[in-house]
């Protein structure tokens, strides 16, 4: 096999010359999408930002600093107005609320209240179910929705993107799990909007574990497929796994799918 000559230029060089040149429209065209590419992540940012800060934030802001008492206000002992005070007043409030509520007399206190709440039909489904909700998910910050893995879904060698949300607990898990198998539960959401979608519960051993993170396979899924992550083989260690026990090669399942049918025969 003949090697390339370093001082041959013409040789080195990649053979372009059959390649069409794109006319003027085409090229316009092209610089048009990139700038919308610059452009759109940025404006779609700052609204965002303007929105949060006058919206939501500035609600919450007027809300605390109406019930603030006027010589507390740094406007009136400082000559000078502090923007979001309201805000901070918020944070520092829920942080003593927060040390408060785990001594305790501030359980003490807690319990009755949520007596007093149980004791009426509609507020008590409400409160409960919220509560609930926010325990779960602050609970479970650290370790939901780091993982992205690929399951067979809706049918046979059908894959879609999910994330692990956490380990499936409860109930189900004593219902599902199969001579000791660990089921995990993953939120495939729907493209392009992901705030819908379906909730699985699956064996580890029926899944596929990406090394993308959580923010690429959302771009994966917000874009529907159309950006994805570059990824090396050659880099990649090949090693990651949702478990230390997930199974060898030669006892590894191809899929959910291919799974139920072995348990079927």
């Amino acid at each position: 096999m003949t090697q390339p000559d370093p001082k041959n230029k013409k040789h080195n060089e990649p053979q372009t010359a059959g390649l069409p040149k794109p006319g003027f429209l085409a090229t316009i065209r092209n610089n048009f999408f990139a700038g919308i590419v610059v452009a759109a992540p940025i404006i779609i940012t700052g609204s965002v930002i303007v929105w949060l800060i006058t919206g939501p934030m500035a609600s919450l802001d007027t809300f605390v600093q109406h019930w603030i008492p006027d010589r507390f206000k740094p406007e009136v002992n400082l000559d000078f107005y502090i923007p979001g005070f309201g805000v901070l007043v918020a944070i520092v409030g829920l942080i003593l609320l927060g040390t408060f509520a785990k001594n305790f007399l501030g359980r003490a206190m807690i319990r009755v209240g949520e007596r007093f709440l149980d004791s009426m039909p509609v507020v008590r489904n409400l409160y409960g179910f919220l509560k609930n909700v926010f325990e779960m998910a602050l609970q479970q910050t650290d370790r939901s929705f780091k993982e992205m893995v690929l399951v067979e879904y809706p049918k046979k060698d059908t894959w879609v993107l999910g994330f692990v949300v956490t380990d499936t607990k409860g109930e189900i898990a004593h219902h599902l799990a199969e001579e000791g198998e660990e089921l995990i539960s993953i939120f495939v959401p729907t493209t392009p909007n992901p705030t819908s979608g379906f909730l699985l519960f699956v064996p580890r051993a029926d899944t596929k574990p990406l090394e993308m993170t959580v923010e690429e396979g959302a771009k994966v899924i917000f874009s529907a497929g159309l950006v994805t992550p570059e990824f090396d083989p050659s880099a990649s260690s090949g090693q990651k796994k949702l478990s230390a026990e997930q199974p060898s090669d030669k006892e590894k399942r191809p899929g959910l799918f291919s799974s139920w049918t072995k348990r079927d025969k």
